[in-house]
């Protein structure tokens, strides 16, 4: 029998023998084998060694492997891995007496998967049910299919999906699959939509695929789902109302809610943060109330209930919990303070309401716990008699019931009054008093104040006249209070009058400036009145008004600006000449105005003296000063020749009238030598224009095309450029490379910038360069030599001195021996 082996078959041995990769000495093996192959293929050829004449095969064979005299082994028949995944087979070499003299030795066949198997539903239909508003994602319901190929492999590995949804309302899903596990859930939509009044019942059909569904070659089955829509019963309760201070034993269950499954986690939770929270919910879903409630304290609950899945994640959106605080009548009346003071007129008429007196109650408003009724008890003093006042039961509206007070009889009265509920009772006190009504009118002590002059520059605030009017009703009341009123002669209200609350005096004062040139004479009228209105029939006469005349007199004033600050806005491109402002001044007195200027520090301006027009008579330069501030001088020609001034205030605004420069002197720029690689530097530009909106936009190039071979510039943005390199072949030295720096403008300018760069050899990422002998400065050894003559020549001087004093001290010493023998001959 002969047999072709096939590429692919493999084994998993290390080591053949030298006839070829399929064959080899007798020695443990393992061959892996698809499953589903033709019958009749050659596996391994082993060879015997002597005396070995023939082999023989023994193991889970099961009728399918078989070896050949000659050491050949195969199988005959198609291998099948869900019937044995491995067989463990021995082979034995035998001499010609059939004796064992090698051997047995395993060798292992792992049969390798082929999908040739499709995954089945473990169930022909498949029925579950789900709550409406259950929490989307988890599942309620699996579908489970098998598949007996290898599952370590794609072939094994199934994917579920939904292939159709009955009924699809408006064409959404309301089911997902987990395409692992098949576990089946609602989505966001089925988990807001679901309605079992609408749709009671839905039918899927779900499909398996295996080869993980990326195979067209793979196998599918499909089943039927029935889902029953049931009814939420995770619902909120109905509101509940609780009797506040209630005396049964706490805790006391209020309501309750319920997941729709077994097993849910219950909690509360107060998105109020009360700082008293007393209320708590058991595993059941039954809600209690744990220690009395005080209406007044807090008269509502809203909090939320929780229901959680045994990891802690909510099964569903809280519920709302509203829990409302019945009253009962556990609150006395309050007054309103301690004592309520009211007043009324001594001639208020019968049945007039004085005020109302209004207590409180802490009890729930609008029951019969808050209803209040008022009683007056007592009246003090009973003058005239008892009985004065009425109090309406149940406003507490006070009123005068018998006659009109007097005041002269009593000025006060208190009252006690009773306010009760259906429970409780407190006494209340009101006091009454009686105040004077407005039945008199202010007086003035003089009916004509005279003759008043003044100078127009009469400084504001100054008092110019003290009036006095006098009212007999009640001091310090709304009817004795005098308030003066000027009614006729200043109609500009250049005057105004305070008064003293104490003695009811007025003083006459300036509010504005007096003018003569408007006004010379004011003929002024005053009125005197009370805050309080005049009972019917009494009327202001003139006896409550007065007069006075106020003269003012001239006074030579300063010519007066129009404005006090004038500004106008030119180009700083303007032409000498050219008009950019007018100011102009009046004088008071009907004058004429000169003109001049004042702080014209730069000499850009110059002001007609006739007119106050203003014009430019120099080149303006908005990059010198942008605001440009002057003082105008007007003058009274003639007079006193009194002046003023005001500020002119020029903005010049710009025109592209300066090229673009370097930012900065770039004197350390380097590159370090030699250069190992092409590097770049980077700069910036700027110019001494005005700034704009956009920003600064230059435009950068070599100022030379000769350059071009050794360097290059780029732009980075509207102000900075790089200086790049684009060989390594530089000298040691300095190089001035020319940049060339437009700005773009109207009209465009630009301006050629020299920009050094050094090559020089670096130390610790630094330009080093070796001091050089400065012109003039001798080299090192002729300073030596220098240094060294002076040295001979200050020791030759030194000598010389020294040898000098020394015969100097000898001749002293001759002359003073000689001396001495002439004194002794002479003795």
């Amino acid at each position: 029998m002969g047999f072709s082996l096939q590429a692919w078959l493999f084994t998993r041995t290390t080591g053949y023998g030298q006839e070829g990769k399929f064959s080899g000495p007798l020695k443990p093996m393992e061959f892996s084998i698809f499953e589903g192959q033709e019958p009749s293929q050659p596996i391994f050829q082993f060879k015997a060694n002597p005396p070995a004449v023939t082999f023989k095969l023994t193991g889970e064979t099961d009728g399918i492997f078989q070896i050949q005299s000659d050491g050949l082994l195969y199988h005959n028949k198609s291998l099948d891995r869900e019937t044995r995944a491995v067989h463990r087979l021995q082979v034995s070499a035998l001499d010609a007496q059939g004796n064992t003299v090698e051997g047995p030795v395993p060798v292992t066949i792992e049969v390798k998967d082929i999908n040739d198997n499709r995954p089945v539903f473990l169930q022909q239909h498949y029925e579950g049910s789900v709550r409406q508003n259950s929490r989307p994602g988890k599942p309620f319901i699996y579908v489970n299919a098998t598949d007996l190929d290898d599952p370590a492999t794609l072939n094994g590995q199934l994917i579920y999906q939904i292939i159709m949804q009955l009924p699809k309302v408006n064409n959404v899903m309301y089911f997902q699959i987990n395409n692992q596990t098949g576990g089946i859930s609602l989505t966001p939509q089925g988990s807001q939509e679901l309605d079992p009044l609408k749709n009671p019942s839905y039918k899927l059909l779900v499909s398996v695929e295996d080869m993980g569904g990326l195979s067209e070659h793979s196998f599918t089955d499909s089943v039927h789902v029935d889902i029953t829509v049931k009814e939420n019963i995770w619902k909120p309760p109905e509101p509940v109302e609780i009797e506040e201070n209630s005396t049964e034993p706490y805790p006391i269950k209020i309501t309750q809610v319920q997941w729709n499954d077994p097993g849910a986690l219950y909690s509360l939770v107060d998105k109020e943060n009360s700082p008293r929270f007393p209320f708590s919910i058991d595993q059941k879903g039954d809600i209690y109330v744990t220690q009395p409630l005080d209406r007044e304290e807090k008269d509502a609950y809203v909090f939320y209930a929780v229901a959680r899945d045994e990891q802690g994640k909510s099964l569903s959106i809280p519920l709302k919990i509203q829990v409302k605080v019945k009253d009962i009548n556990d609150n006395p009346p309050t007054c309103p303070s301690p004592v309520t003071v009211l007043e009324v007129q001594e001639n208020e008429q019968i049945g007039s309401s004085i005020g109302t007196l209004t207590a409180h109650d802490m009890d729930e408003q609008d029951t019969i716990n808050s209803v209040l009724e008022y009683r007056i008890v007592d009246q003090t003093p009973k003058v005239p008699q008892d009985g004065l006042f009425l109090v309406q039961e149940f406003s507490g509206i006070l009123q005068l019931v018998v006659q009109s007070l007097r005041k002269w009889d009593t000025p006060q009265y208190n009252l006690t009054i009773e306010v009760s509920d259906r429970d409780f009772k407190t006494l209340c006190f009101v006091q009454i008093n009686v105040i004077d009504i407005n039945d008199q009118i202010p007086i003035f002590e003089k009916s004509d104040y005279g003759n008043l002059t003044f100078p127009e520059d009469t400084a504001v605030g100054s008092v110019i006249l003290t009036i006095q009017a006098t009212d007999a009703d009640e001091p310090h009341t709304g009817s004795s209070k005098i308030l003066y009123r000027i009614t006729q002669g200043d109609s500009e209200g250049r005057l105004e009058i305070e008064t003293d609350p104490q003695t009811n005096t007025g003083y006459v004062k300036l509010k504005k400036p007096l003018d003569f040139e408007t006004v010379a004479i004011h003929n002024i009228v005053v009125q005197a009145e009370n805050p309080e209105p005049l009972v019917p029939g009494v009327q202001y006469n003139a006896s409550s008004s007065t007069t006075f005349r106020l003269t003012v007199t001239d006074v030579n004033e300063a010519p007066q600006f129009f404005q006090q600050v004038s500004e106008a806005k030119v180009s700083e491109a303007v032409a000498k000449g050219t008009k950019v402002g007018n100011m102009t001044a009046k004088d008071p007195e009907g004058l004429d105005v000169s003109y001049s200027l004042r702080g014209d520090k730069r000499g850009w301006l110059r002001i007609d003296p006739a007119t106050g027009e203003i014009f430019s008579v120099a080149l303006l330069d908005r990059e010198a000063e942008s605001l440009y501030r002057v003082q105008v001088v007007a003058t009274e020609v003639g007079g006193s020749y009194l002046s003023s001034t005001a500020q002119f205030h020029l903005t010049l605004t710009d025109v592209n009238d300066n090229p673009p420069r370097l930012v900065k002197e770039y004197t350390g720029l380097f590159f370090c030598y030699p250069p190992k690689a092409p590097g770049s530097l980077i700069f910036e530009a700027t110019d001494d224009d005005e700034l704009t909106f956009r920003g600064r936009h230059f435009t950068f190039s070599l100022g030379s095309e000769s350059l071009q071979k050794d360097w290059e510039v780029s732009k980075i943005n509207g102000t900075h450029a790089r200086l790049s390199t684009k060989h390594t072949g530089f000298e040691e030295r300095v190089y001035n490379i020319p940049i060339r720096i437009g700005d773009g403008g109207r009209p465009p300018l630009e301006r050629t910038v020299s920009l050094p760069v050094t090559f020089c050899k670096c130390v610790e990422n630094r330009c080093f360069q070796p001091a050089a002998r400065m012109p003039g400065i001798p080299p090192v050894g002729m300073a030596v030599g220098i240094l060294l003559a002076t040295f001979l020549v200050i020791g030759i001087i030194l000598a010389v001195m020294f040898f000098r004093m020394k015969r100097d001290k000898g001749q002293h010493n001759a002359e003073s021996a000689q001396a001495s023998e002439t004194k002794a001959l002479r003795n």
